[in-house]
């Protein structure tokens, strides 16, 4: 009997999608298909792949109004921001196949007694991505367009509450001439999954999930010698010094705690402000927040949509509560949003102030519409805080002195460190985490050595 499984859109909780969870003689199928076409694929010329995926992304580009709609019934994005990931999906693999050639060309060392050397970058083989539902292509792309330039074979796992992004991505790679078998997608349960994990033809993992989520893939794979990425959690933070651009850093600020409901891998969950300036940023960041339109995701005029779940939002709503019986303090009134306040994945904007490090708002990922701000006396203090987490995504100082921003960076346990900017991803930096949020690189010219394998050739060219 086939197992199915549904998405429940959040928007109105009605079911979107009913789908069947592959099967095991599918799994079988493609997993053999993979590794038939991946000895082929891997001496296919770059100038082809580069053609392809260049040709993938046009593809893409042509279809994101219908992909925005389906991004907004699926996990709730408001749509006037959806066409954007399909934008950054477009940035983030053009960068990477246009460095490609750079990348995976020959490291040549010079010839030395006669001896002919240099590293080769081989594919891995078999490249298995499990994707999430917060931002379905973006997250993919990091993996999935490197993998196939670098001349992998890719099995794409998406969320099942996102799972027509796999349909998408796999349409527009087969449109540009792809070879059957070079990409192919499964629909898995968390079993399966781990299961792939352990098949002897994956030879490389791409996880970007929670930690419990990366604990099980790394589990799963611990008898195996074989790479992984792991993107995990994150409890990222800001720093706003009191020398900062303060209406800018409001509003930068605002929007990188709030967008997508807060459910972003490397959104703002924490904010310390120095104490000259913080009444003064309180009062504009809260004001600011008052003036989101919490609604239907549909709305072209809805700036903050429903969390992808009910479940999600009642996490959040815990948390929240909990933190305000252990002393903090609300700073937006529940009249604002009361259709919201309810046991719904619709979930009102909140500010907490009067928290510390004892409560889990300032320690648990929320990855929801909620930020703790607290006031410190001094760069020390705020760093102090920063680095107490079990978690290293990214973290930003707000000043108008670069070389103080560079000190306190050089301090921050983190993967990232942005100087007046939050929340993004430069496809030419490479996108990591420390502590538990997780090991391995993807994107930059960093991200082709984990798809990639060295090969050393020493050829003594006289006896």
């Amino acid at each position: 009997m086939e197992k199915k499984f549904q998405v429940i859109s959040p928007i109105d909780n009605h079911q979107y999608l009913e789908l069947s969870y592959s099967s095991q003689n599918n799994i079988q199928q493609a997993l053999s298909l993979s590794s038939q076409i991946s000895a082929q694929w891997k001496f296919s010329s770059l100038s082809q792949r580069k053609q392809i995926c260049l040709q993938a992304v046009e593809n893409i580009l042509a279809q994101k109004s219908m992909i925005a709609e389906e991004i907004c019934w699926q996990m709730g994005r408001p749509i006037r921001y959806c066409e954007g990931e399909v934008l950054g999906f477009a940035e983030r693999a053009r960068y990477m196949i246009d460095i490609a050639e750079h990348k995976l060309a020959n490291i040549q060392i010079p010839k030395k007694n006669n001896i002919e050397r240099f590293i080769q970058r081989n594919p891995c083989g078999n490249v298995f991505v499990i994707a999430p539902w917060n931002y379905p292509y973006l997250t993919a792309v990091n993996a999935i367009i490197p993998a196939i330039m670098a001349g992998n074979s890719v099995i794409l796992k998406p969320s099942s509450q996102t799972p027509l992004t796999a349909r998408r991505i796999a349409a527009a790679l087969h449109a540009a001439g792809l070879p059957n078998g070079v990409f192919q997608s499964l629909y898995l349960d968390h079993e399966s999954t781990e299961k792939l994990v352990k098949n002897s033809n994956i030879d490389f993992v791409s996880f970007t999930g929670s930690v419990a989520g990366g604990r099980h893939i790394q589990a799963a794979a611990a008898t195996r010698f074989i790479g992984m990425g792991l993107e995990l959690g994150g409890k990222d933070a800001a720093y706003v010094r009191p020398d900062a651009n303060l209406e800018k850093s409001v509003e930068s600020l605002v929007d990188g705690a709030y967008f997508n409901s807060g459910q972003s891998c490397c959104g703002i969950e924490r904010i310390y402000v120095h104490e000259h300036i913080y009444e003064s940023f309180l009062a504009q960041f809260v004001e600011k927040v008052k003036l989101y339109q919490l609604g239907n995701p549909l709305n072209p005029e809805t700036e903050l949509g429903p969390m992808v779940s009910i479940r999600a939002a009642n996490h959040v709503r815990k948390q929240i509560n909990t933190a305000i019986a252990d002393g903090a303090t609300a700073c937006i009134p529940s009249q604002l949003f009361t259709e919201y306040n309810k046991d719904s994945p619709y979930l009102a904007p909140q500010v907490l102030t009067e928290v510390d490090h004892s409560m889990s708002i300032m320690k648990v990922e929320s990855f929801g519409p909620v930020v703790g701000i607290m006031q410190v006396t001094s760069d020390e203090a705020a760093m102090n805080l920063i680095n107490d987490s079990e978690f290293g995504l990214t973290a930003s100082v707000w000043t108008t002195d670069e070389k103080i921003a560079l000190k306190l960076g050089q301090q921050a346990q983190v993967g990232t460190w942005f100087m007046n900017r939050c929340d993004y991803l430069d496809p030419a930096l490479a996108w990591t985490g420390l502590k538990n949020s997780g090991r391995g690189c993807s994107l930059s010219e960093i991200g082709y050595e984990q798809l990639t394998q060295t090969k050393s050739f020493h050829l003594k060219l006289d006896l």
